[in-house]
């Protein structure tokens, strides 16, 4: 099937934390695909993003409900969410983490997606198709020391999208996961560079520690592209019957149970 039969063209798809990395590739490969793209997030998009940008703050209630506001008002409503916002609190043993940023990965992690689908997904309901995606992690499943509170809230995404897509089935709004692994994006290459020069080695020599630490079968770290491939094909039409499941990017890494 190529690009031009999926049936993505002419649909209205919002992508949250679509400035940059995996989520900017998720942007590029809908506009390829022909749809009318909207991205929102707190930093600036490059200027060649083929998407109408809304500067939003998820993290908070209000941020959320503007942002609803701000796309209902534009293009009426969406044909397919990406909850792709995220963020990660500094790293912390857990049992030294602090009630704050247990708070502030639940409100960035879990709470803005909810409260984004709460003020999209009804509209997706009333019209009897939509698709959502929960950009969540690898972490859920494999949680790594000092970032008890980022996989714990993601974990919560992973249940509550399994519960949604219950609740909505039946009015032909579909609701899955995404895990993404260890993926080079620009901020994770950013965080890997400092690492490099405190140890004093090279970005590729951490990358591979990682890799080496995650046991990643393939040997390597994923490109954004490959989890905005995924997503792609997950709103296509080609995944019509594919609900409350997730799906793990990851290289074949196999959790530990």
């Amino acid at each position: 099937m190529t690009i031009s039969e999926e049936g993505l063209s002419g649909l209205r798809v919002l992508v949250t934390g679509g400035s940059r990395g995996l989520g900017e590739a998720t942007v590029r490969r809908f506009a390829a695909a022909g749809a009318t793209v909207l991205t929102a997030s707190r930093g600036t998009p490059p200027a060649d993003l083929p998407a109408t940008h809304i500067p939003a703050d998820l993290a908070t209630e209000e941020g959320v409900a503007e942002l609803g506001w701000q796309v209902i008002d534009r293009v009426g409503g969406v044909d397919v969410l990406v909850n792709n916002a995220a963020a990660a609190s500094a790293p912390a043993p857990t049992l030294q983490r602090t009630d704050k940023s247990w708070y502030a990965d639940l409100e960035m992690n879990l709470l803005s997606a909810v409260r984004l689908d709460r003020a999209l997904v009804p509209g997706m309901v009333e019209q009897g198709s939509g698709v959502v995606v929960h950009v969540s992690s690898i972490a859920s499943r494999l949680p790594q020391r000092a970032e008890a509170s980022y996989a714990a809230a993601k974990a919560a995404l992973n249940v509550y999208s399994r519960e949604l897509a219950t609740e909505v089935g039946g009015h032909g709004v579909r609701v899955v996961c995404v895990l993404p692994g260890f993926v080079a994006t620009a901020g994770a290459t950013e965080h890997l560079t400092r690492i490099a020069d405190q140890q004093g080695i090279g970005v590729d020599a951490v990358k591979q520690q990682i890799v080496d630490h995650l046991n990643v079968p393939m040997g390597r770290p994923g490109d954004p592209e490959d989890v905005a491939e995924m997503i792609a094909f997950l709103a296509s039409r080609r995944a019509k019957w594919l609900t409350g499941a997730e799906f793990r990017v990851d290289g074949g890494i196999i959790p530990v149970v």
